[in-house]
Order: structure tokens, then sequence, then C-alpha cells
């Protein structure tokens, strides 16, 4: 399983991953689930992908390939965010035709989820949640974040702190606390997390870290907002049951 979650503000896009995958209990394992593919000045996406890492990879794999060729469609051809999106999910369908039967067989689901975001110069940055069937829907202003994966435990503190206007900063630091929540709640959730800020219109790769373990500022996170939940809880009056 997975976390991904990215978010479409007026500042500019936030994504965060983790890197966790397992095959059962005895069988876990580190692999990257955020994708870059950068141009500077002239266009920047964001790709995330939970589900069967086969597949996954398979597409990834599929879409730097075509950036190599000398024509055809390409993330660095694309005229605009949603001609990427369609790009990617056509590619996902192009492994669906070849590897979709064989799964089946095997008793096993064509499993993907992705999500893309970026910038290409001349329009808005972008946010696409992409579907196995290769569909997608683009994140609006109304709900400004999306997630893929194992998104159940995350989703109240985006809800109660995100809005359009918020701070990369802050929306970063959300992200990280709703990424602690899953982790907590579900253990094929893990470090390390790839964090990526993307600022409006910059057109290059903004902040881009790694969080581990070691990392000072995650762990303090952690353990604050924990003190802070039962601090609060603490400061919660005991239940009338007159006033039920």
């Amino acid at each position: 399983m997975t976390y991904c979650v990215a978010m479409r503000l007026d500042a500019g896009l936030v994504f965060l991953a983790d890197s966790r995958t397992n095959a059962g209990v005895d069988h876990i394992n580190t692999y990257r689930k955020m994708h870059v593919f950068e141009k500077p000045g002239e266009r920047v996406l964001v790709l995330m992908s939970s589900g069967n890492l086969a597949i996954t990879q398979a597409v990834v794999n599929t879409l730097r390939e075509r950036l190599e060729a000398r024509r055809g469609a390409s993330l660095y051809r694309a005229k605009n965010m949603f001609e990427a999106a369609k790009h990617v999910g056509d590619c996902l369908r192009e492994v669906h035709e070849r590897d979709a039967a064989a799964l089946q067989k095997f008793g096993m689901e064509f499993a993907a989820a992705l999500i893309l975001g970026g910038q290409i110069g001349g329009e808005e940055p972008r946010l696409f949640n992409i579907y196995a069937a290769g569909n997608f829907i683009e994140i609006q202003r109304e709900t400004p974040y999306c997630q893929i994966g194992e998104a159940k435990y995350g989703k109240p503190i985006i809800d109660r702190v995100i809005a359009p206007s918020t701070s990369l900063d802050e929306a970063a630091k959300c992200a990280l606390i709703s990424m602690d929540s899953t982790i907590r709640s579900n253990l094929s959730v893990g470090l390390p997390l790839d964090l990526v800020l993307y600022e409006r219109d910059s057109l290059s790769l903004g902040r881009q870290v790694q969080i581990t373990q070691e990392s000072p500022y995650y762990g303090a996170i952690r353990r604050q907002w924990g003190e802070h939940l039962r601090q609060g809880f603490a400061a919660l009056p005991d239940i009338d049951w007159a006033a039920l």
C-alpha cells in the first residue's frame, strides 16, 4: 500500500509520497513513488503512483521512453497539462492492454492510481487524479487536494486546514501531519518520504527533500502533534449526559 497527497494552492503545488511497498508482512521494501519531469523555464511535472508496483513502474518507464523518442506524444511535447494527463492515461491503457489479461489469469487485479501535477508555460499550475482505466479528473479550487492509496487516515486534518489561500509551507506541514496520521494507523505506509514544493510560475523545481527517520523536523512535529492532541482531548469538557 502507499499514501500520496498533492495540493493545488494559489501559491503553487505541494506533493508528498511515502516509499513503502509490501507483499506481506515479511516482504517490505522501499521504492520511490514520486517522479519529476522538468525542463527548467518551460515546464515542471510531478507524477506520483500507487497500486501494483510492476504496473506503475511500467507506466513510468513507458513515459520515459516516450521522452527519448524523436516524434510522437510525450510529457515534454504536451502543449498543456490536460494533454500531459491524456498522455499518462494513454500509457496506462497501453500497459493495461499488455498485462491485464495475464494478471487476471493469476487472480490479480489491474490496480493503479496516479496523480499528475505541475505547470507548463502559458497556463496555470494544474493537478489531475488519473484512474486505472486511464481516465482522469482535474482538481478544482473548491476541493484543492487529492489523495491516492491509503487516504482515509490523513484526510480529516487536510479537510480542516487546507484552503486555496494556504501558504506552501503551511500546506507542507499539513501534508506531513496527514502522512504521520496514516503511518501511525497503517503499517503498509512508511518512511522515507519524498516532499516537493513547486512555486507558481517559477517553471523550475523548487524545494525537494527526502525525509528519513533521522529528520529532526519531522520527528519534532510528530511528537508535538501527538502531545497537542492529547492536551486538546484532556481539555474538552466531560460528557454532560443530560445535554446529549
